[in-house]
């Protein structure tokens, strides 16, 4: 199946759907069976649900970037950038991978910590258990 993000103002993602391989061997061909379906002269772009073309699957409210040619996810957080290669946004700094409460899942294998990041301190608070 090839799957195709309507573009609305902006290059804003407002839609994906779903067209049979069979009547999408091209992408202009996918396109322009959508727009004869739904009587509309609308941009579609497609996406891979592999990520095997334009970095990232489209979902609602993605940017379709024309000069990277990928869809990229709206901006989690002012102080995270954009990995030119992925087009995903990172924080500053890495999430951190520790076991700092010694937990075992119910594999008997380590599980590690849970973080959330602090836009205001710029850094990964730990997320306490609740139960």
């Amino acid at each position: 199946m090839a799957h195709f993000a309507k573009l609305g103002v902006g290059n804003i993602v407002e839609q994906v759907i779903v067209v049979s391989n069979d009547i999408a061997i091209t992408e202009q061909a996918g396109s322009d069976f959508i727009n004869k379906l739904y009587n509309t002269r609308d941009v579609w772009k497609q996406t891979s649900y592999n990520n095997n073309f334009r970095k990232n699957f489209a979902g609602i409210g993605y940017n379709y970037d024309q000069q990277r040619d990928a869809f990229i996810p709206p901006k989690t957080f002012n102080s995270w950038v954009l990995n030119e290669t992925t087009c995903l946004w990172e924080s500053p700094i890495p999430y951190p991978i520790t076991n700092t409460q010694n937990k075992i899942n119910e594999f008997g294998n380590p599980q590690n910590d849970l973080y959330r990041w602090n836009e205001q301190t710029l850094s990964w608070d730990i997320v306490e258990d609740t139960i």
